[in-house]
């Protein structure tokens, strides 16, 4: 009896024993993996802040970018508007000049064109009354002092344009018009206008 006792107690001892080097084993277990967790979790939220701050700068960096590009497509847009104006209003102030002033237009481009001097002239139908026989007979003695032919006339032909004239032969035309010239004189004239525009400001 006494020897199963002993047995008895020799077994719960080893199992005590036993238990506590598996607790034992167990905590350690937990705190190596609990530590493993923990620097897991630690560099997975350092991965985090890192890309939380990457995708925070990148998005800032994207607003910026967004902003600048709409200031500048409104700086441009602005910039065409502006030109636009003036030149639409070039266009309709030419459409208001006076007969005087039409005719000395017609001679003086006709006669800084190198053309042979027999074209016909078409005109706009608001001066088809301006232009007479002895404006075409000066134009065309100023050509023939320059060695051309000065055998320029009106054309007959009725054509609704807003101002200014076309030069006509052999189907080939020059447009003179204040509709074509105007915007001819664009690219040239841009820069020179917003720099007078932005100057005024």
């Amino acid at each position: 009896m006494a020897n199963l006792d002993n047995l008895i107690s020799k077994i719960l001892e080893d199992a005590n024993s036993k238990a506590q080097e598996i607790i034992n084993e167990a905590k350690e277990a937990e705190k190596e993996a609990v530590d493993s967790l923990t620097s897991k979790a630690e560099k997975q939220k350092e991965l985090i802040i890192n890309k939380s701050h990457i995708e925070s700068v990148t998005r800032k960096e994207r607003i910026i970018s967004n902003a600048n590009l709409d200031i500048r497509n409104k700086k441009l847009k602005a910039k065409q508007d502006l030109i636009e104006s003036v030149f639409n209003r070039a266009e309709s102030e030419l459409q208001e000049i006076s007969q005087d002033e039409y005719n000395k237009f017609v001679r003086n481009f006709i006669l800084s064109l190198d053309i042979e001097g027999d074209e016909e002239i078409v005109i706009s139908r608001n001066y088809k009354n301006t232009i007479d026989q002895n404006l075409i007979n000066f134009i065309n003695g100023e050509l023939r002092a320059k060695g051309k032919k000065g055998e320029l006339k009106l054309s007959s032909e009725d054509r609704d344009i807003k101002g200014g004239f076309i030069l006509c032969k052999n189907g080939i035309e020059i447009n003179c018009t204040f509709e074509a010239l105007v915007p001819s004189l664009r690219d040239e004239l841009e820069d020179k206008i917003l720099d007078i525009l932005f100057k005024l400001n």
